[in-house]
């Protein structure tokens, strides 16, 4: 189980390299944290970047650098950390992987390899690839030091509102929440999180009592659609303060729609799907909450919001 310690160790690491997350007011008793802001769009690169430092700390990156699978975010994080040190990145996406989130990925000088059309397809190519590269194996979310990394992001978040009583965060694997989960219950803050009806990999293990394959089939699968929850996720959501709930896809689309008309902020369908839960009463604060809403990526074409 990823441990508190883990992720202190991860704030000193990616110290001064990472934008800290600005915490906006958002309505009565409701902030918005705009992690959308952080380099890369998303909240990964703060586990990128202490994966390849830690990395680089222990002497064990190959010539052949990093390589791993993405449905895109992990992987433009991934080719960002490495590229500040002049490392190689190699990055697996599914053929369905955002045109967007693959022109930058090139941009930021990755090797991109187009396999399948899910995010397991790209993982299995990847494992292929380390076995015969000996490069280095990265994770999207199932590695402590990239959830340790993302559990920075809670630590800033209480610092700017230290009011604040209940987090919530979208889940594909798992990183993310299991790093906020675990820095959460050091601080007694409630974390909810949130899934599509048709990508629920955190719900579908708390309901069997372990990780169990499930289908991916959402609007937001390109960043939420991961097959499997991480272990850590699992246990994180067992011994914190934690709700697992489920919004549909008709719900995400309006939430984004509703961000960009109400706030002029343009994000990805995966950072939509935390702000679903709170407008279909998925999750209803009690009396007295302060809620943050983690908006963590907007890698995404906002052509389909003009007009709204």
């Amino acid at each position: 189980m990823l441990s508190y310690d883990e992720v202190k160790a991860a704030a000193g690491r990616i110290d001064g390299q990472v934008r800290r997350v600005t915490v906006a007011p958002a309505g009565e008793r409701l902030d918005f944290a705009l992690e959308f802001l952080q380099h890369t769009g998303t909240f990964k690169a703060r586990g990128a970047l202490n994966f390849t430092a830690a990395a680089l700390e222990s002497g064990a990156m190959p010539e052949a650098g990093i390589a791993i699978a993405s449905g895109g975010n992990a992987g433009l994080a991934c080719a960002w950390a490495a590229g500040r040190r002049a490392i190689p990145a190699t990055v697996f996406v599914p053929e369905t992987a955002p045109p967007v989130k693959v022109a930058r990925l090139r941009e930021l000088g990755a090797d991109v390899r187009l396999v399948g059309t899910e995010y397991a397809e790209a993982a299995a190519a990847c494992a292929d690839f380390v076995g015969e590269s000996g490069a280095l194996a990265s994770h999207a979310y199932d590695h402590p030091l990239i959830a340790a990394g993302a559990g920075t992001l809670l630590e800033e978040i209480v610092t700017a509102r230290p009011e604040v009583t209940t987090v919530v965060v979208a889940v594909g694997g798992g990183g993310l929440f299991a790093g906020v989960a675990t820095a959460a219950a050091q601080h007694g803050v409630r974390v909810v999180a949130v899934e599509p009806e048709h990508c629920r990999a955190l719900n579908a293990a708390l309901a069997a009592g372990e990780p169990v394959d499930v289908p991916v089939d959402s609007i937001a699968a390109d960043a939420l659609g991961a097959r499997r929850v991480s272990a850590d996720a699992l246990a994180a959501a067992r011994h914190g303060d934690a709700r697992s709930v489920l919004v549909p896809d008709a719900a995400i689309a309006a939430a984004r729609r509703a961000l960009w008309h109400d706030h002029h902020i343009a994000v990805e369908n995966g950072a939509a799907t935390a702000l679903a839960a709170l407008r279909t009463d998925a999750y209803v604060p009690g009396p007295g909450e302060r809620v943050c809403v983690v908006l963590c990526g907007a890698n995404t074409d906002p052509a389909d919001l003009a007009g709204v």
